[in-house]
């Protein structure tokens, strides 16, 4: 590759002939757990496969680190990066996909000039409040980025920032945003929404018996996401901040079974207890797998497009679920199927 010009073309060559949605890598963030990035146990944690878990981690230097503590908290992610690195080159580890957050883009070459080889843990860089005024330099950062780098180096594009919730403007911002994000279409792991973010915007906070889709200004905002995004991107749903106490799961099952039928894929965890929890409610049904090969392994020769499914519940429509079909199969591949 002799220069960023022919990586873009690279890119924008690929993103004309696959529809990312067909592979499972952009359906395997998950259950995403937030860490900040100065804690010093997260070297050992992960050398010792504490979890033990299917989950992704991301490492954060935003929201969660005082503004005076940047450079510190920096210095600790590289070095905890080392040590991981180092133990796996001794006895290959049970390592998550490993994401950074960042909180401006001159970060992304800082940190990753520091990190050197111990980069081959990233999985990608996640972008904080993305809007117009950052998009440009967060996407040519990941271009040069992957100009230097061996393997792809992808991104997780935030939505929780104040300009999407102006409606006489938010589908020219949301639409602007995607013709920009779709210049690196494959490279864009999932897009993400910030919920506690959008909730603190109006002063918004949900009870643990009670789904941010019931709070109607942001599940407005994420209707409007979903539909700008949804046909060619996979949108991971919102944080549940609750880990503990009475029917703190009930809740986050009740949320999830909101966020997926309205089209979200994954969801932000901020502790262990509800990496199981994410991990269960997203187990595809014996029944929707063998709906979806049914349908993906439709008989050409049958004149019919439309038949009962094999329970005989309900119809199989071959043009009209073919799409939901294959979602349905690389779910069933990455979290399992429940019987």
């Amino acid at each position: 590759m002799n220069n960023i010009f022919d990586f873009c073309n690279i890119i924008l060559t690929r993103s004309l002939k696959n529809n990312m949605k067909n592979n499972i890598i952009y359906y395997s963030v998950g259950a995403l757990m937030y860490c900040p990035a100065n804690r010093k146990s997260i070297a050992s944690s992960l050398i010792q496969n504490k979890f033990e878990e299917k989950f992704s981690l991301a490492l954060c230097l935003e929201d969660t680190i005082n503004d005076n503590f940047v450079l510190e908290a920096e210095a600790q992610l590289v070095k905890s990066l080392q040590e991981i690195y180092i133990a796996n080159q001794s006895t290959p580890l049970a390592l998550p996909n490993i994401f950074i957050r960042v909180r401006e883009h001159q970060q992304i070459e800082r940190l990753f000039d520091n990190l050197g080889i111990c980069s081959e843990l990233i999985k990608g860089i996640i972008v904080p409040k993305f809007s117009l005024d950052n998009a440009d330099l967060y996407i040519d950062s990941l271009i040069r980025l992957n100009s230097k780098l061996n393997k792809p180096m992808y991104l997780m594009p935030i939505y929780e920032s104040a300009n999407i919730i102006d409606k006489r403007y938010r589908y020219n911002n949301l639409y602007q945003l995607k013709d920009k994000l779709d210049d690196i279409e494959e490279l864009v792991l999932n897009v993400r929404v910030g919920g506690n973010d959008l909730c603190h915007l109006f002063g918004f906070r949900r009870g643990v018996d009670e789904s941010i889709h019931s709070i109607k200004p942001i599940s407005d905002i994420f209707t409007d996401i979903m539909t700008v995004y949804g046909q060619n991107y996979v949108v991971s749903g919102p944080v549940w901040e609750y880990y503990s106490g009475t029917d703190w799961d009930k809740g986050l099952r009740n949320e999830i079974k909101e966020d997926i039928l309205c089209g979200f894929i994954g969801k932000t965890v901020i502790h262990p207890n509800q990496i199981t929890v994410v991990n269960e409610s997203y187990k595809v049904t014996r029944k929707n797998y063998d709906d979806a090969i049914s349908i993906l392994n439709w008989d050409s020769k049958n004149p019919n497009l439309v038949i009962g499914n094999s329970t005989k519940e309900r119809m199989n429509e071959y043009k009209t679920h073919f799409n939901w079909a294959e979602k349905t199969k690389l779910l069933a591949e990455y979290y399992g199927i429940i019987e």
